[in-house]
């Protein structure tokens, strides 16, 4: 393997020099630089593997720099040092194209981390690495070619990146692509929903807690930050953070660091962030319910995700690839969407986006007998046929359908209700048809691949 190269470029020979001796220790063979002029002239005569420069020169501005590198070395990842405080900056070299920054005084343990970071950048593509559903970014139109080219950009800086889009489009997976593409893909990535979060456990599940720190708290907790320490945390839905979470999650950002509840001391973490919502920020902002300064810090390059409506010629590609998966979850021939069908879904506007064509895809999947899905096997627009249900209570005869006793107390669980009674008449027609599917699907009123699907989504197989 041969030896990592670096330009270093700041007018202060100390800096250099202590910079340059921290790189040599890290085996990297290092060039140095006083001013944008010779930086230039070495770049483009050798381009090195990592470029640190200083954000004032005697011939210019770090910015400057970074603008022509992207156009002249775009491969050569760019990080620049800041004086201490100015996150301003720090933000529009990031937004200009940098890798990273570091403030002065330079921590060399935060120095020795972003150069590793950047020479990962260097190592073999990992492009096409598929994430964990790779189909909800399949497509050939415009909108998710763009899409697909962004995050390949992205995946190499470790700026923020704000990731809109409507509910259902996609944007946890465009999150796992750029941690997947990026030198942080050997690290940890960490999804959390803020809604999904109870307000008064935020602070514990974000931070972490020492064992004893309150009520409940029987053992020390890492939290969320520290569980993506050297990887990603992806913020979906951060518009739901409540106010007072969101000075805290500003803080860590710009600190780098946690304090876990109940502790005194703070905790360096090294973690990329990025966040998400399908509500609109800027107007939430300007409604005083998200702080400007966090939407400044988290929304340094913003991504938009297409909604599907906008890419109607990608359904037949994204519906090939989610039956297709369909058939191997439940171990049954793929079904093939007719003309028809497909002209239909075309014509859908889909609210809920690629989740929704999902849903629909998957309860089609069960209901359709042949291995054809056909425009009325959709129930678009209409609710399903009885024969045909996906539920198979409502198949039920009703004198064998159980009563239904509404607790006096607290809630009923409704979704397990419904599986117990499907548990129930799926057990009860295979024992009558000595556990004959066919005769069974046929005894409940679904059709044998609803019967399968049913089995193996109530771990009954």
């Amino acid at each position: 393997m041969s030896t990592p190269t670096a330009l270093i470029i700041d007018d202060e020979p100390d800096i250099r020099e202590l910079l340059e001796i921290t790189l040599a220790r890290m085996g990297i063979e290092v060039e140095t630089a006083a001013d944008i002029t010779t930086a230039k002239r070495l770049l483009e005569a050798n381009p090195p593997q990592l470029c640190l420069t200083d954000m004032n020169l005697p011939d210019g501005n770090g910015i400057e720099l970074v603008h022509w590198i992207q156009k002249v070395c775009p491969q050569t990842p760019v990080a620049v040092i800041t004086a201490y405080g100015s996150m301003d900056t720090a933000i529009e070299s990031l937004k200009a194209g940098a890798f990273d920054f570091v403030s002065k005084p330079v921590e060399l343990p935060r120095l020795r981390e972003l150069v590793q970071s950047a020479l990962k950048l260097s190592e073999p593509d990992v492009e096409e690495m598929p994430a964990d559903d790779p189909g909800l970014l399949l497509g050939q139109s415009e909108g998710v070619r763009r899409l697909r080219n962004q995050t390949r950009k992205l995946a190499r800086s470790q700026a923020p990146v704000f990731i809109s889009g409507e509910s259902g489009s996609g944007k946890e997976l465009v999150a796992r692509m750029i941690h997947l593409q990026g030198p942080r893909r050997d690290g940890p990535f960490v999804a959390v929903n803020c809604g999904a979060i109870p307000s008064e456990l935020m602070e514990s599940e974000f931070f972490g807690h020492k064992k004893g720190s309150f009520t409940g708290a029987v053992d020390n907790k890492a939290g969320l930050f520290r569980s993506a320490d050297g990887g990603t945390l992806f913020l979906d839905e951060v518009a739901d953070l409540p106010l007072n979470m969101q000075v805290k999650l500003l803080r860590a950002i710009q600190e780098k660091a946690v304090r876990p509840v109940g502790d005194s001391k703070e905790v360096p973490v090294d973690i990329r962030i990025l966040s998400a919502t399908h509500r609109d920020l800027p107007a939430l902002v300007q409604e005083g319910t998200f702080r400007q300064d966090l939407f400044y810090r988290i929304n340094v390059i913003e991504l938009k995700v297409p909604p599907l409506r906008e890419r109607p010629d990608d359904i037949e590609l994204l519906s090939r690839h989610i039956l297709e998966r369909l058939a191997r979850d439940y171990e049954c021939e793929p079904a093939q969407l007719t003309p028809a069908a497909l002209n239909k879904l075309k014509d859908h506007a889909f609210p809920g986006n690629v989740r929704e064509l999902e849903n629909i895809l998957e309860r089609a999947f069960t209901l359709c007998d042949l291995d054809q899905i056909d425009a009325a096997d959709l129930h678009l627009g209409s609710a399903p046929v009885p024969g045909g249900s996906s539920n198979i209570s409502e198949a039920i005869i009703p004198n064998e359908a159980p009563s239904l006793d509404l607790p006096e107390d607290g809630e009923l669980d409704l979704e397990n209700y419904l599986e117990s009674i499907e548990r129930k008449a799926i057990e009860k027609a295979l024992e009558a048809t000595r556990w004959n599917k066919t005769a069974a699907a046929k005894k409940l009123g679904i059709s044998f691949r609803a019967l399968r699907y049913k089995l193996k989504k109530l771990g009954m197989e």
